[in-house]
């Protein structure tokens, strides 16, 4: 998934989901937890590989995960491409009104926009962008 859409949340905590990203996240998908205080958004083929690396994991490792499934939500779009967001991952990600939607190569994230304003400044810079680069053999 690629590319970047500002959408904002409306008064029932619904979003609107791109149609690039709709036809890739598919009718039924999952959004949960993210290691950055964003969420994360997997097609029901993305969710069920990552089921499977965890399902493979000792029990041990398995129990580390618990929070991504405990928090995960199945969500649908609605007829206008919206889906809900539930409550406790607007709060985890800090939504206040507007959020970006950015492609993320196999899943997307979902950032309270201000918040991804800041990482994305940080980012976006020639030296992590050559860095990057490096890392992939370019």
């Amino acid at each position: 998934m690629t590319g970047e859409y500002q959408h904002a949340l409306d008064n029932k905590g619904r979003l609107f989901i791109p149609a690039k990203l709709r036809d890739e996240l598919g009718e039924v998908f999952y959004i949960t937890l993210s290691m950055d205080r964003c969420l994360s958004a997997y097609s029901s083929e993305a969710w069920q590989a990552f089921s499977e690396k965890v399902n493979a994991m000792p029990y041990v490792k398995q129990r580390k995960m618990r929070p991504l499934f405990a928090h995960a939500a199945r969500c649908e779009m609605d007829a206008q491409g919206r889906t809900l967001i539930p409550q406790n991952l607007r709060e985890y990600a800090g939504f206040t009104k507007n959020v970006t939607v950015v492609g993320c190569n196999n899943h997307a994230e979902l950032w309270d926009s201000e918040v991804w304003s800041e990482v994305c400044t940080s980012e976006i810079s020639p030296e992590n962008i050559a860095a990057v680069m490096e890392e992939l053999d370019f």
